[in-house]
């Protein structure tokens, strides 16, 4: 075997090895290699790719920071708009809510049962992917157009680069929530304290700032992460799911970080029950 087909080879088994170290690290909270093992297994992968760099790939580890600064963020336009949601604080809100439900899609809206999922308080994001590829990232802008921040989006390392498994369309824009983990909110913060700078306000205004960053060195050494829980497709595609619970479990099956605390309740007593007991347990 050539040296090119040994070098072709054993990165495609990096990009793998690497790619499956940052969804048990950062997904499924269950890493399997240390960081210095990871840490060898990239620097390996570079070293490859600098010889050869005809093989480096999209979705490489490699790329996910070394993007040059940006001056600007070009618009990007949504396969769809992104259209915000509504707030229900009480259960009589999330009752009159079904009841609109109801007279606009009928007793079927009901009767298929509700998915209850731990809200998430960040910055929208979208990632839209071709051929399970990522190819755009990009922020909710006016629900129409957004800003295109593949290079900061990239940098999360919970965002798969590459989708997983099989049922994806060819083109899918999925969305979600890129937040700022408390831990790491007010460690930045430890750190701007001491260097004599001005702390962030909450992390909820920290992570849209973040993505907006012109050097995605800076967005990466911030540890966002990101959670998917909608999606759009370009007309009219096959899809492998029906509920929300199902595009939940689909995304999960695809490598795609989504709420765990999540669960699918029959009724609406069912969903209040859930969530305030996941109150409580926050509280707590």
């Amino acid at each position: 075997m050539s040296s090119a087909k040994q070098a072709a080879g054993r990165a495609a088994a990096l990009r793998d090895t690497l790619a499956q170290a940052s969804h048990d690290y950062y997904v499924l909270d269950r890493p399997k290699l240390s960081d210095l093992e990871y840490d060898t297994l990239f620097r390996e992968l570079q070293q490859i790719e600098g010889d050869h760099s005809e093989l480096r790939t999209l979705d490489s580890p490699t790329m996910r920071v070394g993007a040059e600064p940006a001056t600007t963020f070009p618009k990007h336009t949504h396969l769809v708009p992104m259209i915000s949601l509504d707030n229900a604080f009480t259960d009589d809100e999330v009752a009159d809510w079904a009841a609109r439900a109801v007279k606009i899609a009928g007793e079927a809206v009901t009767t298929a049962g509700f998915c209850a999922e731990l809200k998430i308080d960040g910055a929208a994001g979208s990632l839209t992917y071709r051929d399970g590829i990522l190819g755009m990232g990009a922020t909710r802008g006016n629900g129409t157009v957004g800003e295109d921040g593949t290079a900061n989006l990239r940098t999360i390392r919970g965002i798969p680069l590459r989708l997983r498994g099989k049922g994806f369309p060819a083109i899918i824009e999925i969305r979600g929530e890129v937040y700022f983990p408390f831990d790491s909110f007010e460690r930045l913060n430890d750190e701007r304290a001491k260097a004599g700078e001005p702390v962030f306000a909450n992390p909820r205004n920290s992570a849209a700032g973040s993505l907006r960053q012109q050097d995605s060195a800076v967005t990466a050494s911030r540890q966002l992460r990101f959670f998917g829980y909608a999606f759009a497709v370009p007309g009219t595609a096959d899809l492998p799911f029906s509920t929300q619970t199902e595009l939940l479990e689909s995304l999960a099956a695809w490598g795609i970080p989504v709420a765990p605390k999540r669960k699918w309740c029959r009724t609406l007593d069912e969903v209040s029950s859930y969530s305030h007991a996941i109150e409580n347990t926050i509280r707590a």
